[in-house]
């Protein structure tokens, strides 16, 4: 049925088990995954107090990335060990969710299987999610795992 699997991970534990089962589910249906890691552009501060180095975006920007590349070569590593083709993307992004659709989007995934963080209460609220954004913007199916 599914035949390309974004699977969107952060690295967190919830993140990780998503991996896992969307490997499974990948095999069993005979899928390959794409993963993607969409490290969220930190926000500077500038103006009167605001005090940092000229190097300071790119110092950042090495640092999410390196970060993602630990994450996704993890991500990776257990697609392997179940013999299941993939590949890993990553992007800087202001708004992690829509990366992840444009993603999906750009290389015909036909699925987005992701975690939840499950926030809940005021947190969920404020904060939002970004799976809730996902599951309201998106024209691709997206199976949450929680």
């Amino acid at each position: 049925m599914f035949k390309h699997i974004l699977v969107p991970t952060d690295g967190s534990a919830l993140s990780q088990a998503a991996i896992e089962k969307a490997v499974l589910f990948a095999k069993e249906s005979g899928a390959r995954i794409s993963f993607f890691c969409a490290a969220q552009a930190a926000a500077m501060y500038d103006g009167l107090g605001g005090i940092f180095s000229a190097q300071t975006p790119a110092t950042l920007r090495d640092i999410a990335n390196n970060i993602s590349e630990e994450i996704l070569a993890a991500a990776e590593k257990q697609a392997q060990m179940h013999g299941v083709p993939c590949t890993t993307l990553s992007q800087i992004a202001e708004q992690p969710y829509a990366a992840i659709i444009e993603t999906a989007v750009l290389h015909g995934c036909d699925l987005i299987f992701m975690a939840s963080h499950g926030r809940r209460g005021l947190d969920a609220l404020l904060l939002g999610s970004e799976t809730q954004k996902v599951l309201t913007h998106s024209n691709i199916p997206v199976l949450v795992y929680r």
